[in-house]
């Protein structure tokens, strides 16, 4: 029997252009469509959507994040797998070009809501998660 401080889970987190995470891992926190949401070993199965945010897990004690678009989690006894639009590790993220993305977002927002027809409300709100979430996970490493 294996003892819980030593179990695992494999995490899987692909993107349409490669394979970024497959490893085992200790624990795992997603931004689920519906809130943030932990995996342990031995979880219950499901499966569900995922919005943009941050993908946290564990190794032992080392923690690691990901920045996340939108995408799905398939959760199966041990095994965790993330299909994501995009997944970027902290020290792949330009924080210009993310800061750059979030002025735009809110520039749009704020068209928006002064009644321009042009912008597309939902775009510019899931643009601006994106790049709040690639802040966030290159905050963790600054």
């Amino acid at each position: 029997m294996v003892d819980a401080a030593e179990a695992t889970l494999q995490l899987e987190v692909v993107t349409p252009t490669r394979l970024l995470v497959n490893e085992p891992v200790t624990q795992v926190i997603a931004p689920g469509s519906e809130g943030y949401f932990g995996v342990l070993p031995d979880h219950v199965p499901f499966l569900t959507t995922l919005k943009a945010g941050t993908l946290s897990y564990w190794k032992g004690t080392t923690e690691r994040h990901l920045a996340l678009s939108q995408g799905y989690a398939d959760v199966r006894g041990d095994r965790v797998c993330v299909l994501a639009d995009s997944a970027e590790a902290a020290d792949e993220i330009d924080v210009a070009r993310a800061e750059r993305a979030r002025q735009r977002a809110e520039r749009r927002l704020q068209e928006w809501s002064a009644g321009s027809d042009a912008i597309d409300f939902a775009r510019a709100q899931a643009a601006l998660q994106r790049a709040l979430a690639r802040l966030e996970v290159a905050a963790k490493i600054h």
